[in-house]
């Protein structure tokens, strides 16, 4: 272990312990609203600093599995300046249940750990729209459909689509100048559909999400594309 680090842990088990003094100083620096965000299994901490004082304070992150006694240093987050730390890989079965925690300090002053709420990746994580291209046509529109990936590879090394790790549904709506409101137009599993009884000469904008079919919940709308028949 190189000499940075013997300090930090040894910064860690005086700030980080119960201090001695009074909880008016302890507590000005203590992370708030520790919690998990997930994007396409991306499962990344974040927390929001308490008050600045003349020290900047850094961060301490650990982790650990529900039921396991023992916390886990993550390595990237121990003394950070940043209020986020992206613990996907040790975070990585997405079915388990997870837990971490973050305690802030500074030459002056230190807080007690802050923990987060329980971490289920499957039953938190939300899925961004697909990649999404168009092609006019004759009174219709082609649109092709890309999944996210996940930041999970195959030994190759290329992505694993979330396609792979979920039942997904497409959906697909549309609208212009003479729909009060966005139409839906199409929801499956293709990946290229056409839209087809359009009016000719016309500008459409489509926009697309995913449903995940296992939890009945669908993820996050696509902005707007918007391309003119022929």
């Amino acid at each position: 272990m190189v000499l940075k680090e013997l300090l930090l842990v040894c910064l860690l088990n005086v700030c980080c312990s119960n201090p001695g003094g009074g909880p008016a100083i302890h507590e000005v620096i203590k992370p708030k609203e520790v919690e998990f965000r997930s994007l396409n299994y991306n499962n990344v901490l974040y927390w929001k600093s308490g008050k600045q004082l003349d020290s900047k304070p850094v961060y301490f992150v650990q982790y650990k599995i529900y039921g396991d006694t023992r916390w886990s240093n993550k390595t990237d987050c121990w003394g950070i300046r940043e209020s986020f730390c992206d613990l996907s890989k040790e975070t990585s079965d997405n079915r388990e249940w997870y837990y971490a925690r973050v305690c802030a300090a500074t030459p002056e002053v230190q807080s007690d750990w802050v923990f987060s709420q329980k971490f289920i990746p499957y039953l938190t994580t939300v899925i961004s729209p697909p990649e999404t291209r168009l092609w006019a046509g004759k009174a219709s529109i082609l649109v092709q459909l890309k999944p996210p990936h996940s930041p999970y590879k195959r030994r190759n090394g290329s992505w694993i689509s979330m396609k792979r790790l979920h039942d997904l549904r497409y959906r697909i709506y549309i609208t212009n100048n003479k729909l009060d409101q966005e139409k839906h137009v199409f929801e499956g599993w293709n990946r290229t559909v056409q839209i087809e009884n359009l009016t000719p000469r016309t500008t459409y904008c489509v926009v697309t999400e995913i449903f995940m079919v296992s939890q009945a919940r669908k993820g996050q709308q696509s902005e707007q594309k918007c391309i003119k028949t022929l």
